[in-house]
């Protein structure tokens, strides 16, 4: 997630989004912004926004991740992840995404994950 960069959220009446400005380290050499940057932003807002659902009861680790592509993003475009809890069990959790620049969406994204227990705040300092 590092080599993100920064990451910024909103919460709003349940609705999670996660944002981020592309910049010229994320892009390919056709200069849009990388298949693989575009699927970890898409796992990490799916993530980040599960454990945001539950507010941190849980954390989660990646079971299956789907990602169509549907456009591109450029370097100054500003990512919007708009996350989707589909539900929250036990041992597994279910959510969906759409990346968009704008009101134009770039990604589609639905992911699996194993339910966790929390980190602590030790295993959070140590970036865990």
């Amino acid at each position: 997630m590092a080599n993100l960069g920064d990451l910024y959220c909103r919460r709003n009446q349940g609705e999670i989004v996660i944002a981020m400005r592309i910049d010229e380290r994320h892009t390919n050499m056709r200069g849009i912004a990388h298949g693989g940057m575009l699927s970890s932003l898409a796992d990490s807002a799916l993530g980040l926004g599960l454990t945001l659902h539950c507010e941190g009861r849980h954390s989660f680790v990646t079971v299956n991740l789907s990602t169509d592509f549907v456009d591109a993003a450029r370097p100054g475009d500003w990512v919007e992840a708009h996350v989707d809890v589909q539900k929250l069990g036990g041992r597994v959790a279910f959510a969906n995404c759409f990346l968009q620049v704008g009101e134009r969406r770039i990604l589609r994204a639905s992911g699996v994950f194993a339910v966790m227990n929390a980190l602590s705040a030790d295993q959070l300092a140590k970036g865990y």
